[in-house]
């Protein structure tokens, strides 16, 4: 099952459970639109036909959704009783923070035996490295970011690139310095615009007219309220605004710099996977299909020290992976106070 937000590397996943669930002498099933499809018990089975030339397509072949059915104990009997129905030994759970908080909470409760496999562009997944869809969120941005350098130039402008990441500025960092950017703000540091304004103005008299920052959609800056709270609706996380748009006004109004804002936002989702996470896509759907051969349920496949290890599911979730601040300080180096 693929639950949450899509990315690219979902298929890469599904096609190595398949292949390497059959090699095991499993049937493996394809649950469709994440938790929805258990609830009206949408299901089919997956071979290698059905999961052929599907490596480096972007998305799911099995869809997804946002369907949360801890919020509603009807559609918790309905998972209980289709999930019993089916037979099934175990449930591969392809997901992030959420999705898997799902699994973890069915698990627990003895109405599913779940396996989970990371995803996250925004890499916050405790107990593993890396999340597949990260590092073809990372190349998508710094294509962005590179293309953007030159009409920023062009025109002598400030350029504001808003990247996704509402808790975590792992995106941002990595995007930012692979993409040479002037000034990245994250979530994990809160902004003094001051300061920001200060080291446009030193730019400018060093004789570059134009800048590049690079922000995460849920940096903290006064005045404008980074995200929702926790308990916040989905619809009201998903329509929550543009801090890339906020920061853009602040600096016109206080600096005169004209300046300019692009959202990637779901641009960084879309399109087929990097080799990168093909390949890590691929590892963590074999290392999912060893964990339900081992009866290792309530386990999470991982990427450690490059190599495929397992955590429980509990300490994949327990807390958000923040910004190694080691990657801050290398990122300071390139600043334009510099």
């Amino acid at each position: 099952m693929t639950g949450g937000a899509d990315c690219p590397g979902l298929n890469s996943v599904i096609r190595a459970v398949v292949r390497k669930g059959m090699q095991e002498g499993y049937v493996v099933t394809g649950i469709k639109n994440g938790w929805l499809g258990l609830i009206e018990n949408d299901m089919r089975v997956l071979d290698v036909k059905s999961t052929t030339g599907i490596l480096d397509k972007g998305g799911t072949i099995l869809g997804t959704s946002r369907v949360n059915p801890l919020n509603d104990e009807e559609q918790v009997k309905k998972i209980k009783d289709n999930y019993a129905r089916s037979g099934m030994d175990a449930l591969i759970v392809v997901g992030g923070e959420e999705t898997i908080k799902i699994a973890l909470t069915l698990h627990k409760r003895g109405i599913i035996q779940a396996v989970a496999v990371p995803k996250s562009i925004d890499n916050a997944l405790s107990g593993t490295d890396f999340a597949f869809g990260f590092d073809t969120a990372v190349n998508i941005a710094t294509e962005c970011i590179d293309r953007l350098h030159t009409t920023a130039e062009s025109h002598h402008r400030i350029m504001v690139v808003e990247v996704m990441g509402l808790y975590t500025g792992w995106l941002a960092v990595q995007a930012g310095i692979a993409g040479g950017a002037d000034i990245i703000l994250i979530p994990e540091i809160p902004v003094n615009l001051e300061e920001v304004y200060e080291l446009l103005r030193e730019r400018h008299k060093r004789g570059k007219p134009f800048s590049i920052i690079v922000i995460s959609e849920g940096t903290k800056i006064d005045g404008y309220m980074a995200h929702p709270s926790e308990t916040a609706s989905l619809k009201e996380k998903r329509r929550f605004g543009s801090v890339g748009e906020f920061l853009a006004k602040a600096i016109e109004d206080n600096t005169n710099y004209e300046t300019r804002v692009s959202v990637l936002g779901y641009i960084l989702r879309g399109g087929s996977p990097t080799a990168f996470d093909r390949v890590l896509g691929t590892r963590l759907g074999v290392k999912a299909v060893e964990l339900v051969k081992d009866h290792k349920f309530g386990k999470m496949a991982s990427l450690r020290e490059n190599k495929m290890r397992f955590v429980d599911m509990e300490e994949a979730v327990y807390q958000r992976k923040l910004v190694n601040m080691d990657l801050v300080d290398i990122a300071n180096v390139f600043s334009t106070k510099h």
